[in-house]
């Protein structure tokens, strides 16, 4: 079986050896090929995906089936948000690819470590349902505070002033909504309008 180590540590102070080591004394153990380590050294687990280049490399790679398995020391070296744990996981999976966990000792490989996996999705879940329950609760709040929700309207003169300025030809969206202190989402509305009154 082939597989990808991943470790990271969260400052410069900290080594990743310790995590390296034992992952490839694992691997060893098992009889896994270790197709490359992939290393995040002084990242906060808090950052995304963005930040942790390697993380970065190994999601893409897993894309590829460039390994069957993600082999970590502990799941917080994966990322801190639960949110980002299980698209990570829902990622690899989709990808025919599986996790194993060190410390936790999960592995998708098998029966018990596939039910942590879907547990893990039933907890993302139902953030997701607290999330979208407290949105619709601001949302009502708002409305009984009479506040208006949504971008302001756009003012018939200031359509006119826009088409107008789409006619000349010699100025770009961005520039017209700059100007005319709309949203470029706004201009190209207003272009769209003009081009079907057009045919």
């Amino acid at each position: 079986m082939r597989v990808a180590i991943y470790v990271r540590v969260s400052t410069g102070e900290q080594t990743t050896e310790n995590q390296r080591r034992e992952l490839l004394e694992v691997a060893r153990m098992a009889r896994w090929e270790v197709v490359e380590v992939y290393e995040d050294a002084g990242i906060s687990g808090s950052k995304g995906r963005d930040w942790m280049p390697a993380f970065d490399a190994l999601c893409r790679d897993a894309a590829r089936r460039r390994f069957d398995l993600v082999a970590a020391w502990s799941v917080d070296r994966l990322g801190r948000s639960l949110q980002h744990l299980v698209a990570f996981l829902g990622d690899i999976h989709a990808a025919g690819v599986d996790l194993y966990l060190h410390r936790q000792g999960i592995n998708t490989l098998t029966p018990s470590g596939r039910a942590m996996f879907q547990m893990l999705g039933v907890f993302a879940e139902f953030e997701r349902g607290m999330i979208r329950e407290r949105v619709a609760a601001g949302i009502a709040r708002a409305k009984t505070e009479g506040k208006t929700l949504g971008r302001p309207k756009v003012t018939p003169d200031k359509e006119q002033a826009i088409g107008a300025a789409l006619a000349t030809g010699d100025k770009g969206i961005q520039r017209i909504a700059r100007e005319l202190g709309v949203g470029v989402s706004v201009v190209q509305r207003i272009k769209r309008q003009e081009r079907k009154t057009a045919v």
